[in-house]
């Protein structure tokens, strides 16, 4: 199976310490965005994965390039066109202070693609699942109609669509911006979606169901969330898996995780995890959707299987520095069914 991701790697440039963005000292490097962390994730669990974008064709884009190539993404088809790498700015939370993330995306390499500058039918050729979000199209309306010709493409061939809703409200600021609609038109097409509570409220208009857990005690209302999502699923007839992620943040360095999987009319629930320090939450929820499209074509038939293995990914996520979850299978099965925290000799 050949999975191809469509998006924008950024530079990440971390404040040290629990400094803020003003104060004096340095800066951490590395790279993150959505699409570019769900192509890693799918790398490190042994699936063959291609991730599509634009860098500059100078050192700053053959860096993320080798990036990306020394985790194991094919990058072939990445158009090499612009000036500059997008990037943002990253504040860490400390206390009782929230996490500040700045976007430094205007006029970057990926912000200037042209629609019609990616050659979709070669990208394709040997793919058996594309798989995009709302941040790519809420770049630019030239990345939006990019996007667009990917996914009728893969419609059109028989390839797997799925979808992370991912909306960024601060991204959707060009001329006729439409995050709704726009989200909407990702959907109607897609087999799998993801997305986090106030997330699949943008895309359904529906209230979402809230998650209020303090431990692994609490009880998810089923029948909610067979009536949500029922509804939502007249919506989009095409979805067979929808999925929410849940996170319930009881301080900065502690966090309550669990996700719902609504699959062809059964909902299933997730295991509670109590996160606790956090080191990294940033792309927690990237390390979800990448888990959950690996094991869904390795265990077909288990979809609580495939539920916890998610989790669990996404869980360890935020015990590594940096965007990319750098974990194994054998990895996140193990933390399954441990405690974690042992020495492995």
């Amino acid at each position: 199976m050949k999975i191809v991701t469509f998006g924008e790697i950024l530079l990440r440039l971390s404040k040290t310490g629990s400094r803020r963005l003003f104060q004096s000292g340095g800066f951490t490097a590395n790279y993150g965005g959505s699409e570019a962390n769900v192509a890693v994730s799918l790398a490190q669990l042994g699936d063959k994965v291609e991730y599509v974008t634009s860098v500059p064709d100078n050192l700053i884009g053959d860096a993320a390039l080798n990036h990306l190539r020394q985790l194991g993404v094919d990058v072939s088809h990445v158009v090499r066109m612009g000036k500059r790498l997008g990037a943002y700015y990253f504040e860490p939370s400390a206390s009782l202070r929230n996490t500040n993330v700045v976007y430094d995306r205007d006029d970057s390499s990926f912000n200037t693609l042209s629609h019609g500058d990616i050659d979709w039918a070669s990208v394709f050729s040997d793919a058996t699942l594309f798989h995009c979000s709302g941040i790519t199209c809420a770049t630019s309306r030239d990345a939006l109609e990019t996007t667009m010709d990917a996914v009728q493409l893969a419609h059109e061939r028989g390839i797997e669509l799925t979808c992370d809703i991912n909306y960024r409200s601060s991204l959707w600021k060009y001329p006729g911006a439409d995050a709704r609609k726009s989200i909407q038109e990702l959907m109607k097409y897609s087999e799998f979606v993801f997305g986090d509570q106030n997330e699949w409220y943008v895309a359904s208009g529906l209230e979402p169901i809230p998650f209020t857990a303090l431990d692994a005690s609490y009880q998810f209302d089923l029948d909610a969330y067979r009536r949500y999502f029922d509804k939502i699923h007249k919506m989009f007839p095409n979805c067979r898996r929808m999925l929410v992620a849940h996170r319930n943040q009881l301080s900065f360095q502690h966090h309550v995780n669990a996700a719902v999987l609504w699959a062809e009319g059964e909902i299933y629930t997730s295991r509670i995890w109590d996160v606790n320090p956090i080191v990294d939450q940033m792309g927690v929820g990237d390390a979800w959707v990448a888990a959950f499209i690996h094991t869904r074509h390795k265990w077909p038939d288990d979809d609580q299987h495939c539920l916890e293995f998610a989790v669990s990914a996404s869980a360890l996520k935020n015990t590594i520095p940096g965007d990319q979850n750098l974990v194994t299978e054998a990895e996140i099965l193990a933390n399954m069914t441990a405690t974690g925290g042992r020495i492995d000799r």
